[in-house]
């Protein structure tokens, strides 16, 4: 005849197995998270292609104008808002590759090869918060680029000085915004610091 104890003792341990392949099960889905991190990474190659091509058009463009082979009117204008939003393409592919970095340290595993590089600072994350921050600081940017290709697209609308004085107060408000941006980092940075003191 079989021990009460022995059967209670069997059961809490195949109770113990099935819990733990249930867990490691359930650890495994982290694995999910590669397919953004893929795609992030496909599409921040993609942007940065697309900011490249563009540069090289306007490289193209600007040697056939002074070749004197296109009389095209104001290239200079023109040749500044491409440049601006080839810098705003490259922000956003910078923002994909922080999130694709920052998802595969999060959810996958630290990148080794990154551990010893003085070039990895801006790719550290360590946190959720620590990646929002980083996302939100560089879309920030991008947005302030964006404003100031607008700018310059529409400059020609620009006939009253009731205008100008819009677009002062604008770029007074982007100025203070990114004053305001630039003085809570200062502060993040500083509060991890007092904390351990």
């Amino acid at each position: 005849m079989s021990n009460p104890q022995d059967q209670g003792g069997g059961q809490k341990a195949r109770g113990r197995r099935v819990e733990r392949g249930f867990e490691k099960r359930l650890w495994d889905t982290r694995f999910i998270v590669l397919l953004p991190i893929i795609f992030s990474l496909v599409g921040a190659l993609v942007m940065f292609i697309i900011g490249s091509v563009d540069v090289v058009r306007v490289v193209i463009d600007s040697i056939a104008y002074a070749a004197g082979a296109t009389g095209d009117g104001d290239l200079h204008t023109r040749v500044i808002i491409e440049i601006i939003g080839a810098v705003d393409i490259y922000l956003i592919a910078i923002v994909l590759l922080i999130f694709s970095f920052g998802l595969y340290t999060l959810f996958i595993s630290r990148i080794d090869e990154a551990e010893g590089s003085e070039t990895s600072g801006i790719l550290e994350i360590h946190s959720l918060d620590s990646l929002k921050d980083k996302l939100s600081q560089v879309l920030i940017m991008a947005l302030v680029i964006k404003f100031f290709q607008m700018i310059f697209s529409m400059y020609e609308s620009f006939t009253s000085p009731l205008d100008m004085v819009y677009l002062a107060l604008s770029i007074l408000g982007l100025a203070l915004a990114l004053f305001f941006l630039h003085k809570t980092k200062g502060q993040a940075k500083a509060g991890p610091k007092g904390n351990q003191e």
